[in-house]
């Protein structure tokens, strides 16, 4: 289920079921979906339109003080802002914004399908042609996040939707559904006019999702286009290999430590998805391929053709959003 993963946070209380629920005067909340880092999220009815959305309420929270609270209504509210300002069908799409009980609620679409994540924990390991498709799709939403001056700092197979996943098959018997990229709630997003960034989180705090933390962030150093690059290869990885994360190790410290000094274990059910693999997963940030250039790799081995010949490393490279 879509949720933003940091490596701390305030301890959780029991959420009640929302069930019944009429939110804002008018979102009827009909079942829950599904609960992640900061929000429940749960399907309703907008009453007044007669249609079905999304809804995701902050938890709650038994024990958090009051700046952390403050953080987590601002994060919720980063969400909206930052999928709002994209302009593209792969990303998830805002219809309101409203307060519940002092709580932020974010109205979505509500997209027919499982995650990625929850697709592999199905099926398994899938095919590469339809991981190549799924990437491909989801590198043109970074693409055009980026190009809208945003971050979104965690893509991991949990925050990748499938819609109507299996109902429309496409000539290779693959799922051939809409692809949909969620949970921007700790994306970093350029303001406009200045080129200043606006920051969420406190120095030295671990953001994103370990397993798909790239190099550089293990390193302290600044998020760029390439390291969503970084976390969508890894994720593509782990969708066509299965078996969990590569680096995963027994501690954050040694995980961290494999990330930035080991090579990538060798693909052994990618197929001709491996040599894109280890492009989009260069340890140097300079030496991945851009989302575009990264887009038409993918979209070559989808589509069962010989991708085109790797760009020399750091020749063509995403302008740094810091």
């Amino acid at each position: 289920m879509p949720g933003a993963a940091a490596a701390s946070g305030p301890r959780r209380g029991k959420d009640a079921d929302l069930t019944g629920r009429l939110l804002g005067g008018r979102y009827r909340v009909t079942d829950r979906i599904g609960r992640g880092g900061m929000g429940v999220v749960c399907r309703a009815v907008d009453e007044v339109l007669g249609r079905e959305v999304a809804v995701k309420v902050l938890r709650a929270y038994t024990d958090a003080s009051a700046p952390e609270l403050a953080d987590l209504r601002t994060r919720m509210q980063r969400e909206a802002r930052a999928a709002a300002r994209i302009r593209h069908s792969g990303v998830i799409t805002v219809h309101d914004v409203i307060d519940e009980d002092g709580r932020p609620v974010i109205v979505m679409e509500l997209v027919d399908g499982p995650s990625l994540d929850d697709a592999l924990e199905q099926q398994g390991p899938l095919d590469p042609r339809e991981i190549a498709r799924i990437g491909a799709e989801v590198m043109d939403a970074l693409d055009a996040a980026h190009q809208a001056g945003v971050l979104h700092r965690d893509v991991k197979p949990g925050n990748v939707l499938l819609d109507r996943w299996g109902h429309r098959p496409d000539r290779s018997g693959t799922g051939g559904g809409r692809v949909v990229l969620t949970d921007f709630g700790i994306a970093s997003i350029e303001a406009p006019g200045d080129g200043a960034t606006t920051h969420l989180t406190r120095s030295g705090e671990l953001v994103g999702s370990l397993d798909y933390l790239p190099p550089e962030r293990a390193q302290g150093q600044g998020p760029t286009p390439a390291s969503d690059i970084w976390s969508l290869g890894m994720t593509l990885y782990a969708a066509v290999e299965g078996g969990g994360a590569p680096f995963r190790r027994t501690s954050v410290w040694s995980t961290l430590t494999a990330i930035v000094t080991e090579a990538l274990p060798e693909p052994r059910r990618a197929g001709p998805l491996t040599p894109v693999l280890h492009a989009l997963m260069a340890k140097n940030p300079a030496d991945r391929p851009s989302a575009a250039q990264a887009r038409s790799l993918l979209a070559a081995v989808a589509e069962g053709r010989e991708p085109t010949p790797l760009p020399t490393p750091g020749a063509s490279h995403s302008p740094t959003v810091t």
